[in-house]
């Protein structure tokens, strides 16, 4: 049933609220991918073993609260688990940001033997605090990790992907600053949450949390889309991944606005319009980077021109959003 690698299970940062815990995650084979290898050749191999992952499917796992609940659940086809249970004083297991631990495993002995170390692999949900003033849903490529995701062919952003360590990509100037400010708020003490929504696949989950902790962005649950829907055709009515993402969030915090944040370059202004059309009064801004495309930046311009029912700014720097922020009282 299993090759000669070692089993793990990746679970990824998740949100819930004092009475839903909810967590998703991943069983796979251990390809021993080494996010430290800055070579050309050791990120090619990296690049590869991400994509060639071997899934644990159709496995138990159990997932053990600090409290000592413990809850079930199986992975799919692809070694994909979610897990969704109505529980009661989970915020009073987090810590001073809101996080609160737990555990996964897998439930099968059989499976165990396979396991390079202990049965234990770490998890992590995100409860926001009741002090929270709003939440902020922001894209990752080209609004705070540039990746060329507009460039002929999307080149630039597969030899980023493929050929650049995670320790050595660059964030967007002051975009770090900016979110540890909205993060902070206003009164400088609020703990909002902070939610990454991309269009990335989760085969890039760590490569991109790496990134997002070498270059200080503010810890928070990171929500990609399986590998498999990038090829998948869509129906019409069908929306994008990430809209559906922002959605649940507005939906699992009915009492919480949102600020969404952008680039001009895909489909961000459509997604995020609809979203604030579809909740009147529940998204206090939209902030959209400009990105380097004549022929969208024309199409963008206009849509921003039109919309008024939402603050929406089109900026070309952090320095902008964070001046923004700051008249508006998002922000100290």
């Amino acid at each position: 049933m299993f090759k000669k690698d070692p089993l793990q299970i990746i679970a990824f940062h998740s949100y819930g609220t004092d009475s839903q815990f909810y967590l998703k995650g991943r069983a796979l084979e251990d390809e021993n991918i080494n996010l430290e290898n800055k070579t050309w050749l050791g990120l090619l191999i990296n690049s590869w073993k991400r994509l060639g992952v071997d899934e644990v499917k159709n496995t138990e796992l159990e997932i053990k609260l600090p409290h000592g609940v413990l809850l079930k659940t199986t992975t799919d086809d692809k070694g994909y688990f979610k897990v969704r249970a109505n529980l009661s004083g989970l915020k009073g297991l987090t810590n001073s940001e809101g996080w609160l631990p737990c555990e996964v495993a897998y439930s099968d002995v059989s499976v165990k033997r396979h396991i390079k170390n202990e049965n234990r692999f770490p998890a992590e949900i995100l409860i926001p605090s009741s002090e929270a003033k709003f939440g902020v849903a922001s894209d990752i490529d080209d609004t705070i990790l540039h990746t060329g995701v507009v460039s002929f062919l999307k080149w630039r952003l597969i030899i980023n992907t493929i050929f650049k360590s995670a320790y050595t990509r660059l964030p967007l100037e002051g975009a770090s600053e900016f979110y540890h400010k909205l993060h902070r708020g206003a009164s400088g003490k609020e703990a909002n949450p902070i939610f990454y929504v991309s269009h990335s696949p989760w085969n890039l989950y760590r490569y991109l949390k790496l990134f997002l902790k070498q270059n200080d962005f503010p810890k928070g649950p990171i929500l990609l889309r399986s590998l498999d829907s990038l090829f998948k055709k869509k129906s019409i009515d069908e929306k994008p991944q990430k809209q559906k993402e922002i959605i649940n969030l507005l939906t699992m915090y009915p009492d919480l606005p949102f600020i969404l944040i952008g680039d001009s370059g895909e489909h961000d202004p459509d997604i995020y319009i609809e979203v604030a059309e579809k909740f009147p009064n529940r998204i206090l801004a939209i902030y959209l980077r400009s990105v380097n495309h004549k022929k969208r930046m024309q199409r963008v311009k206009g849509i921003v021109a039109s919309y008024k029912s939402t603050p929406i700014l089109l900026v070309e720097s952090s320095k902008e959003a964070i001046e923004h922020a700051r008249s508006i009282g998002f922000i100290k």
